[in-house]
């Protein structure tokens, strides 16, 4: 039987979240943009490309067995799927949003009756029962924030990113409903059928993003400066250190250290002698 995996056809998490499958090892072929779903070449895998908003149903009924898509999207949909990794991409947050001119501060002083404005039906709703308020929801399916200068809605709850979008139509933030991120998601019944399959695909991409901020180091060291040399860079489980043929009086030393230390370490490295320093990005990391 072959895994059904869905990714965003389209959308602020397509680009990111091919980019991760191909990197993991899932070969998609030279053409896979202009397919709806392609069979990977290399594995027991077929890729559906889907509406972000589709794919937890999806799951949920059995019809694709894992997918990629935001944590905003399950919420919504109020399936009952497993995060089985966070994909660190896709970072945004659902907010309620209010004209400027409105003097509103927090969700609470929204009146009773107010027209509210979103393409998430089901988490405002449920939301502004949280806190007890009966609103109207007015369901749009984007430009949620030009609603109130049409008059079609008093207020909004919309994603926010940057928050520059909000700020160009004179609108600010008041009340953070949920945070949210790419995430890859399965159901119970989709692990008891492929378990296996599904945690080999997630950590072939949690290899991927753990590798994509780290550096292989390599440099040649004196050897009376090789302790100096392990404590600037102690690497996963301390450097590998190896001998440099027909140069007795250095050693090559060879580590993982973060991106964010590099320069730091570099310097650090020259400081007591190093030669021969090599930095390059790593495909994969699995620890």
């Amino acid at each position: 039987m072959t895994l059904k995996f869905g990714v965003p056809n389209k959308g602020r998490l397509n680009e990111r979240a091919v980019e991760l499958l191909t990197k993991a090892g899932l070969d998609l072929g030279e053409d896979f943009g202009r397919k709806l779903y392609i069979k990977a070449r290399n594995q027991d895998v077929e890729v559906l490309f889907l509406r972000a908003q589709d794919i937890p149903e999806f799951i949920a009924a059995g019809a694709i067995d894992m997918g990629i898509t935001g944590q905003d999207q399950v919420a919504e949909a109020g399936s009952d799927l497993v995060n089985r990794l966070e994909l660190k991409f896709g970072y945004c947050h659902m907010a309620v949003a209010v004209p400027e001119a409105s003097g509103i501060t927090d969700a609470s002083q929204i009146e009773d009756g107010a027209r509210i404005a979103t393409s998430y039906p089901n988490i405002t709703k449920r939301y502004f029962d949280s806190i007890g308020k009966h609103v109207n929801v007015i369901v749009v399916t984007g430009a949620a924030e030009v609603m109130p200068y049409l008059g079609i809605a008093d207020y909004i709850v919309d994603l926010v990113s940057t928050g520059s979008t909000l700020k160009m139509n004179r609108m600010v933030e008041a009340g953070n409903i949920i945070e949210s991120q790419a995430c890859v998601f399965t159901s119970e019944a989709a692990l008891a059928k492929y378990g296996n399959e599904i945690d080999e695909i997630a950590e072939s991409i949690a290899s991927v993003i753990t590798a994509e901020s780290k550096k292989y180091l390599m440099a040649n060291v004196p050897r009376d400066k090789i302790e100096d040399a392990e404590r600037i860079i102690p690497g996963l489980e301390g450097p590998t250190i190896l001998e440099i043929a027909g140069n007795p009086g250095y050693a090559a030393i060879h580590a993982v250290i973060d991106t964010k230390d590099a320069f730091h370490t570099i310097s650090e490295l020259k400081r007591i002698g190093a030669k021969g320093i090599l930095t390059t990005g790593i495909e994969r990391l699995v620890n």
